[in-house]
């Protein structure tokens, strides 16, 4: 009795499937760490930092200090972390590592930075000088809010971005590659009898006599 072996059926390669599902969730994921870290951080370090009285002649006058008085650096480094977020996708191999690590280190910059303000009472004391005019003025029952810690909570988001970006980048698509193929979808066709196409094609320095 002879045996029939039925034929291997081959089965669909599903890696760079996988690969492919894998880099557009990790895309998701750090655009919305990037960009939510970046508007809390922004948003946060305006509110009030600290608060605090300063002795006016017989009474006090009540103090407040946001995060922008306390330290520029958390802000500052939030648009910078905005910027690498775009321009991860406008570049590509070294160029992409590079603008990644500095999305991560806008992110760790940003959250130490909040972190050490979460106690600093000196923009308190420059404000006390400014209301009393007297140079020796200092701040008293300083009290300080929770604002800092949402700074630098913020902060680490978009350093989380910024290490998916380093991990996975090199899997995410470059947006010059796209724009350049839409141009050249978009180039228009030269008609070789229209003496006027002829002459807009040499504009655009592009051969006519080309098929």
């Amino acid at each position: 009795m002879g045996y029939v072996s039925a034929a291997s059926v081959p089965q669909p390669r599903t890696a760079p499937v996988s690969a492919a599902a894998g880099g557009r969730r990790t895309l998701a994921t750090a655009l919305f760490l990037g960009a939510v870290g970046a508007a809390v951080v922004l948003l946060a370090s305006g509110r009030i930092w600290a608060e605090g009285t300063a002795a006016v002649g017989g009474g006090s006058v009540s103090l407040t200090a946001d995060g922008r008085d306390v330290t520029g650096v958390p802000a500052a480094l939030a648009v910078v972390g905005l910027a690498a977020l775009v321009a991860v996708f406008a570049v590509r191999r070294a160029g992409r590592l590079l603008v990644s690590a500095l999305l991560a280190l806008s992110g760790a910059g940003a959250a130490l930075a909040s972190f050490l303000g979460a106690s600093d009472s000196a923009a308190l004391d420059a404000e006390a000088r400014r209301t009393t005019g007297d140079a020796a003025a200092a701040v008293e029952a300083v009290t300080h809010t929770a604002w800092p810690y949402v700074t630098a909570a913020a902060g680490l988001l978009i350093l989380l971005a910024g290490l998916l970006a380093l991990r996975y980048g090199a899997t995410w698509p470059a947006m010059s590659g796209r724009y350049e193929r839409a141009a050249r979808d978009a180039r228009p066709v030269t008609d070789p009898d229209r003496p006027e196409d002829l002459w807009k094609a040499l504009d655009r320095g592009e051969d006519p006599t080309r098929d």
